[in-house]
């Protein structure tokens, strides 16, 4: 375990130290979870206009559910795990970790900003889908994933988590948002075809 937390913090440090001044108000940028909002907004926006009102509201609906879970199981495991997130380790920092900004809580397995992000990517691609599966909706697939990705790189990039923080965070987010969709395709299948 000793062997792979060390190489847990040395990709962490890696990662952190391609730092600038320049890149640091991006990554803050997109660990700030109120620039989430408006772009959910116009996401369940085009749900309502693809899927129509019911099947909209039931993908969106599933969205929620995915990102209040995983949110939620998040903030529960990192406290009970009650690991350090990187700016609060005094080894890391003598070595050069980077953070920009104020610390928050001292906990931080797993990311809940990695879970919330792919979850709500995986449940809104495939929620897409569901109306017409010609269409691939390939162009928000991408889309969605990298803007997934570079929100829990941002989280390594401001020392807020490890790597295997966000690793962690990323599977477990695609989980529960493969769950919520299957629930949602579920609900529609039932009730509205």
């Amino acid at each position: 375990m000793e062997r792979l937390i060390g190489i847990d913090q040395e990709i962490t440090l890696w990662l952190n130290g391609f730092h600038s001044p320049w890149s640091d108000p991006f990554w803050m940028f997109l660990s700030d979870v109120r620039i989430w909002f408006p772009m959910y907004g116009i996401i369940m926006g085009m749900m309502i206009y693809r899927l129509g009102w019911k099947k909209g509201l039931v993908v969106i609906l599933s969205c929620i559910l995915c990102v209040v879970l995983a949110d939620q199981i998040s903030y529960h495991i990192k406290e009970g795990v009650d690991r350090l997130r990187p700016y609060y380790t005094t080894d890391l920092l003598q070595r050069g970790l980077h953070w920009p900004q104020n610390r928050s809580s001292f906990f931080g397995f797993f990311s809940g900003h990695a879970s919330n992000s792919f979850g709500f990517a995986i449940c809104s691609w495939l929620g897409f889908r569901l109306n017409d599966r010609t269409r691939s909706y390939r162009t928000y697939g991408i889309g969605i994933f990298l803007w997934a990705a570079l929100v829990a790189l941002s989280r390594v990039m401001m020392a807020a988590h490890f790597f295997g923080d966000i690793f962690v965070g990323t599977l477990f987010g695609l989980s529960v948002g493969l769950f919520c969709a299957a629930l949602g395709r579920g609900v529609i299948r039932k009730w509205m075809e």
